[in-house]
């Protein structure tokens, strides 16, 4: 993945995958350093909107802690990390969620901006994001068995899976999905078997 694209291989199978006021300084909540939703995890940093905000930061890593709002976070890269998240702090995880469906062991990006004692104050955090390129190897109705490199994955699908076909608008329509088509898929790591919950399969770019 672009920040996270390579959760697979960072972390192995198994690793797949209003404001606050925080130390005395404003937190402005996703719109002021840019968009939420699980596109916004992969795209090009953009200009914060708030001209309070100077730099945007950014952490990705696993959680070895919670306690309360804070997160601890193990970063790929051995760096460690600790994320404030405030009631500005945006969720996802599959789709937008509080910081309780945060779990240790959960892999995670994060953006937000830096404060003078060393954390980061959380504007958005993606929780076990994946935007991996597969191969589509099986078919079931509630599921899809998928090929990346040298790693068999699970796909599940839901009645909140989408698809695009050849650059076609979102659909909930699966049907004209088939085995052996290449499918760029964005989903939700579940650390508990190393399935994906499937948010969107795209095939024919």
């Amino acid at each position: 993945m672009t920040g996270m694209t390579s959760a697979s291989d960072r972390f192995g199978r198994r690793g797949f995958l209003t404001s606050a006021a925080v130390g005395g300084a404003t937190i402005a909540g996703a719109s002021a350093l840019g968009a939420f939703d699980a596109d916004a995890a992969f795209a090009a940093p953009t200009p914060s909107l708030d001209p309070a905000v100077t730099q945007t930061e950014f952490a990705e890593g696993r959680v070895s802690g919670i306690r309360g709002s804070l997160l601890h976070v193990a970063g790929s890269d051995g760096r460690r990390h600790q994320l404030q998240l405030t009631n500005a702090t945006s969720v996802w995880k599959v789709r937008p969620t509080t910081i309780d469906a945060v779990e240790v062991g959960d892999g995670l990006y994060a953006r937000g901006v830096r404060m003078p004692d060393g954390s980061i104050a959380a504007d958005a955090v993606w929780v076990n994001i994946v935007n991996l390129y597969t191969t589509i190897r099986g078919i079931q109705k509630d599921r899809l068995y998928l090929a990346h490199h040298n790693h068999e994955l699970v796909g599940r699908t839901s009645a909140e899976t989408s698809a695009t076909y050849a650059g076609s608008a979102l659909t909930s329509d699966l049907s004209r999905l088939r085995i052996g088509q290449p499918a760029q898929v964005l989903g939700a790591w579940r650390p508990a078997d190393d399935s994906i919950d499937l948010v969107r399969v795209t095939v024919g770019h």
